[in-house]
């Protein structure tokens, strides 16, 4: 079953509006999570959002990027995957075809200029299963129970509040779902994370990793883990902080 369009409001109908009132509309698909105020601050810098692209989709086209990590998360046709970061929408475009017209892309992103410009490029290619979501940066604000798997390509040392926006991730993943997490193995200060404080801060929440694989053309890892369920999420108040990265 395909998920329903953005706030009742057809895609046809939110592309054709005008920026400022397409801003208004892509809006939170769900009810508010927990407050970002809830949770600990991560001990180590946050990196800025800079750009919506890390390369040029040639050179990410060239190593198979999408490819690799549709093959490490075993996604496949009618599936719900939400791309979490989306910028530009080099993998929504991507996993828009993949996953075929009973399957289902919800392109969240914080920066409403990049939401405006991924609402022109879908509609320019005419793609009829993509949902646009405005998040925050502390919570994702997908709808409950909506998505099979989700991705967070080069955009995890961005997040402002990651212990929240795990947090409130869990709620929009249906039981099986799978959470996969590409970055560079460098310091957050260089746009990267490195591994161990991915998986200390991950299982802080109470992810499990699946697999961690290194991607080919020096593009980063793939991290897949497993999300806890809403029962077992590990509140606020009991976060253990992993310690600061000497590098």
């Amino acid at each position: 079953m395909r998920s329903p369009p953005l706030r009742g409001m057809p895609l046809a109908v939110l592309l054709a509006l005008t920026p400022a009132a397409r801003a208004d509309a892509i809006g939170p698909l769900a009810p508010p999570g927990a407050p970002a105020s809830a949770f600990p601050k991560p001990d180590r810098p946050v990196a800025e959002i800079v750009s919506p692209i890390w390369a040029t989709e040639k050179e990410r086209d060239a190593v198979k990027e999408a490819d690799q990590i549709v093959a490490g998360l075993g996604l496949k046709p009618g599936m719900s995957v939400a791309d979490l970061g989306a910028g530009s929408g080099y993998h929504t475009v991507r996993l828009a075809r993949m996953l075929g017209p009973d399957g289902r892309v919800f392109a969240q992103d914080v920066m409403p200029d990049y939401l405006d410009g991924l609402a022109k490029r879908v509609r320019k290619e005419g793609l009829q299963n993509v949902t646009l979501v405005r998040g925050e940066p502390h919570d994702p604000r997908l709808p409950a129970g909506s998505v099979d798997a989700a991705i967070l390509v080069h955009m995890y040392h961005e997040i402002a509040q990651p212990f929240a926006f795990l947090h409130n991730l869990v709620p929009a993943l249906k039981p099986g779902a799978r959470v996969g997490i590409v970055d560079l193995d460098r310091p957050i200060g260089e746009h990267g994370t490195r591994p161990a404080l991915l998986r200390c801060e991950v299982a802080a929440m109470g992810y499990a990793e699946v697999s961690f694989t290194k991607l080919t053309g020096d593009i980063g890892y793939l991290a897949v883990f497993k999300p806890p369920t809403e029962a077992a999420r590990t509140p606020p108040g009991q976060i253990k902080i992993c310690p600061a990265p000497k590098g």
